[in-house]
């Protein structure tokens, strides 16, 4: 069974709350029943923290053993050299994660200190560009295989 472990970062717990204008109004544990339903043969596991050593710390745990990690770093995104470091250095692929286009957005939003390091970046789809992810993880995955 492939494993892909979802991460998401600061103030992510606060979807279905947080601004649903930008991120919408269901929360990230609403949309997990889905994934695991749409993909039985994943084990996809889930993960959030607003502190940004904590998703290092995850990601690492992983990094080496699962076969792939969805990462919404949040405004991490935008900062952390550190999250970059740890992307690069891990044997799973990353694929980075925005629910809404960035590139709509504020301009120091435009810029992403951590796509340098991931297999591709999905944007702008709402809670969907989790599944859009993982449908381009296991892509990859039997690419890589074939």
């Amino acid at each position: 069974m492939k494993k892909i472990q979802i991460v998401n970062g600061p103030n992510l717990n606060l979807l279905g709350k947080r601004e649903p204008g930008i991120y919408g109004s269901s929360s990230f544990e609403s949309c997990l029943p889905a994934l695991r339903e749409r993909y039985p043969d994943v084990q996809i596991d889930y993960f959030q923290s607003n502190i940004e050593g904590e998703l290092i710390n995850k990601m690492q745990e992983v990094g080496f053993c699962y076969d792939g990690i969805v990462l919404n770093a949040g405004a991490y995104t935008h900062t952390s050299i550190a999250l970059l470091d740890c992307i690069r250095s891990l044997r799973c692929g990353v694929v980075e994660v925005h629910i809404s286009n960035v590139h709509q957005r504020e301009e120091y939003r435009h810029h992403s200190m951590i796509s340098a390091g991931c297999k591709g970046v999905i944007c702008g789809f709402g809670l969907d560009s989790y599944r859009l992810a993982i449908e381009g993880l296991l892509a990859d995955m039997n690419q890589a295989k074939g």
